[in-house]
């Protein structure tokens, strides 16, 4: 036992030293530091509040039942914008697609240089019925409360955070722009898209078309999806701006299985319901294998910051990765940005409780993991429930998107300009898990990224499509002179 300890002590303080010195050396500061180079001219801020607080009342919603859409609404909020903005209708081209959706451009001073695309959506997401008394103030009523001293106060209503608080933002600082005679250096193209929170198809798939007719090519493409989060990234005291380089793929897996029907007093040894509850039990028990891809590349950028444990883990993956990996997939919020994750959404049986079902019905909602693909996803869904009785199809099939640079020009301006404005903010790339836009643009530049100029907490985070959706006034402020900043820099 002795000789056993003599080997064994020494090999354990040389492991212990090999992990310091990593802990110690593997990271280092990443963060590009602050250097503003524009003077950000005063808002008008009470005038830009009315301004989002109409667009707020607008109730431009978009449903999975395109008969529901009130199409008017569209053209009422396209004629809000021209009234709110009118020197970006005088001096940009506007172009309408597909009917509702905007796109302008705003000529640069070089056109040797690719263009920059800047995207947001008009449409929002309905308010359930069952919860619109649960508001503190009215959803579509774009109150302001708290307001008149500069910065200070709140904006309620659906459509704040997600997405006519950025979209409105973005207008806000091309006007403020033109209104300083300032030209960008190269051309800027902002596009709007009408249905993106029913997939974007008839929008933003169609603007995205467009360009490649017109041979435009992008030097980088920002969209909504990122965020600056406050202690939701355990380790880091200071927040975080979290700039998405890729986003998730989804897909509807169909599951269906019939049977014959009968009598519930004469039933077989398993009804349809049955086999098909053993099949998504099957697949809640075999989820897809996880990977730290994505979260070694957000700790990459702002590892220098952590605290002491999750460096010392981190800089060791060869080997903690196992210890990582199942501490995350044991938290569902934190697992879903490591793999493919399987939800079980959708159920359907007999329409009487007495009486066997002669088919059974689910879905499964899966978010694609990069590196799967939509068939990859139902192979191994095939696979996992191995029982020919279940028929497996889909809908709704989106691959996920690639993955863009954080070398680029278009991730280090996004970087620089979140510094420019708070020194304080790390900012590192992340793997959006919804969906946006930005997917569809792929075909006209390979820098896309994800990002808005607003606070995330677990708090916040609640109220995006849910009760309360809200930002506050020195959010929007800030997300003005983000974007301001941005399209000086380019």
């Amino acid at each position: 036992m002795k000789k056993i300890l003599t080997l064994i002590i020494p090999l354990v303080v040389l492991l212990a030293v090999i992990m310091l010195l990593r802990t110690s050396f593997t990271f280092e500061d990443k963060q590009l530091v602050s250097t503003p180079s524009t003077t950000i001219p005063t808002i008008d801020e009470p005038h830009a509040l009315q301004r989002l607080s109409k667009a707020i009342q607008i109730k431009t919603i978009s449903y999975d039942e395109s008969a529901k859409v009130d199409k008017q609404t569209f053209l009422q909020f396209h004629q809000h914008l021209a009234q709110s903005f009118p020197l970006i209708h005088q001096q940009a081209r506007k172009q309408v697609i597909n009917q509702h959706s905007l796109v302008f451009h705003i000529a640069g001073k070089d056109a040797s240089l690719k263009p920059a695309l800047f995207l947001a959506h008009m449409d929002v997401v309905p308010v359930d019925e069952n919860t619109r008394a649960k508001w503190t103030h009215a959803p579509f009523a774009g109150e302001i409360t708290g307001a008149g001293v500069a910065g200070q106060g709140t904006i309620w209503g659906r459509g704040t955070m997600d997405d006519k608080g950025g979209l409105m933002a973005l207008m806000e600082s091309v006007e403020l722009m033109l209104k300083n005679n300032i030209q960008p250096n190269r051309d800027i193209y902002l596009a709007f898209g009408h249905d993106e929170e029913v997939g974007g198809l008839e929008g933003a798939a169609k603007i995205a078309q467009h360009f490649k007719q017109q041979n435009i090519e992008f030097e980088f493409v920002l969209d909504e999806g990122g965020a600056i989060t406050q202690g939701l990234m355990q380790g880091f005291d200071r927040p975080v701006a979290l700039v998405g380089i890729a986003e998730k793929g989804y897909v509807n897996i169909h599951l269906n299985v019939d049977a014959d029907g009968g009598h519930a007093s004469q039933p077989p040894k398993q009804t349809a319901v049955g086999i098909l509850s053993q099949a998504i039990v099957n697949l809640e028990q075999n989820p897809f294998p996880a990977s730290l891809e994505f979260t070694k590349l957000t700790f990459e950028a702002i590892g220098n910051e952590a605290a002491f444990t999750p460096k010392l883990m981190m800089s060791n993956l060869w080997l903690t990765s196992p210890l990582i990996k199942s501490a995350l997939m044991g938290k569902s919020k934190l697992a879903a940005s490591l793999h493919t994750t399987m939800a079980a959404t959708m159920v359907s049986g007999s329409s009487k409780s007495n009486i066997l079902p002669t088919q059974a019905n689910g879905v499964v909602n899966a978010r694609i993991f990069p590196g799967e693909t939509w068939e990859t996803v139902k192979l191994r869904i095939e696979k996992v429930i191995d029982d020919p009785r279940v028929t497996v199809t889909t809908t709704k099939n989106v691959n996920p998107s690639p993955v863009s640079s954080v070398d680029s020009f278009g991730f280090r301006l996004i970087a620089q300009s979140i510094r420019d404005l708070d020194e304080q903010i790390l900012v590192a790339p992340y793997l959006v898990q919804g969906g946006t836009d930005s997917k569809y643009f792929y075909k006209v530049s390979a820098n896309v990224y994800r990002f808005l100029m607003i606070r995330a907490s677990r708090s916040t985070l609640k109220r995006l499509h849910g009760i309360d959706e809200q930002i506050t006034v020195s959010e929007y402020m800030d997300t003005i002179r983000f974007y301001y900043q941005i399209l000086n820099r380019v």
